[in-house]
């Protein structure tokens, strides 16, 4: 816990009355969260993290968690002594690794967050893609970024086809946290690896979410001399990714969230999971402690 005994009475009422319009004007609404990166592996900011998300639900909101688990899964293929390959950023999944990446994501990293977020006090409820049909996908075609006639085979990796938020929309009406792993599944029952900031992006735009929040390992979005960008427009974003500002691993990151605010998520924060606490600051007070996207 941090120390806050020399904050004053009168100061700490202040900073909780500071709150008060962003949880009335977020009461009832849904917030998408991705959950990754340093956020995901040191254990006080896990503990943060999972205080965040319930302390959202007790205020009224309806936080859902996507995870990811690259670090995690780069682990338990080594154990095996397999090594990650990976084609223009994604990883190559063959039959065996994709095992790997439904018990590494779907058994310890999800059952990891369910627990951390029951014990700060919620009822926190894992689903991968396949729990009430949630993520229908098909094998990624990925084309070569040099020469569009060129296909790669990165195996059981997936695109969504479609996203049936039914089961997530009966858990969070209840008192429930869904945490989602992304794997979704195939029309002949095969599962597919599919990015978690694609999922996460894609659900927030399904469930009309009013916010999609990326916990990154960056600040946010910098400019060219390093500077964090706060408030960016969609429109602000296409000049960026033209002027190659926005490049590497950003690419995928703020394309889904692009995706995302363009069709109907209000705004999107990409925050820094490294910040104790960050998702709080970001969504209760009007503090930036990331980049935040604007629909319009």
């Amino acid at each position: 816990m941090t120390d806050t005994t020399h904050i004053s009475p009168r100061d700490k009422a202040e900073i909780l009355a500071q709150a008060l319009p962003y949880i009335r004007k977020f009461h009832g609404k849904t917030l998408v969260i991705k959950y990754g990166g340093n956020a995901m592996t040191d254990p006080a900011l896990q503990a943060d993290f999972a205080e965040d998300v319930v302390l959202l639900k007790l205020v009224g909101m309806n936080p859902v968690v996507v995870h990811g688990g690259g670090p995690q899964i780069e682990t338990a293929l080594k154990r095996l002594g397999k090594k990650g390959e990976f084609i223009q950023g994604m990883r190559v999944t063959d039959a065996e690794t994709m095992e790997v990446v439904e018990w590494v994501l779907a058994g310890e990293v999800q059952q990891d967050i369910v627990g951390l977020i029951n014990q700060a006090g919620g009822k926190a409820v894992g689903l991968t893609g396949r729990d009430g049909g949630l993520i229908r996908a098909q094998k990624l075609k990925m084309v070569d970024n040099h020469d569009p006639a060129k296909e790669h085979d990165v195996g059981q990796v997936g695109d969504i086809v479609a996203i049936d938020p039914s089961v997530v929309k009966a858990l969070q009406d209840d008192a429930f946290i869904p945490v989602i792993s992304p794997i979704g599944y195939g029309e002949h029952n095969e599962s597919y690896n599919i990015n978690a900031d694609v999922v996460a992006g894609k659900l927030a735009s399904v469930l009309k979410a009013e916010k999609l929040v990326l916990l990154t390992n960056t600040p946010g979005v910098l400019d060219k001399a390093g500077k964090l960008l706060t408030d960016l427009t969609a429109r602000r974003i296409d000049e960026l990714f033209a002027d190659g500002t926005i490049s590497g691993g950003m690419l995928p990151k703020i394309a889904g969230a692009l995706d995302a605010a363009k069709s109907g998520v209000n705004t999107v924060h990409i925050i820094d999971g490294r910040v104790p606490h960050a998702m709080l600051l970001e969504i209760l007070t009007d503090q930036a402690y990331g980049t935040m996207i604007r629909s319009h």
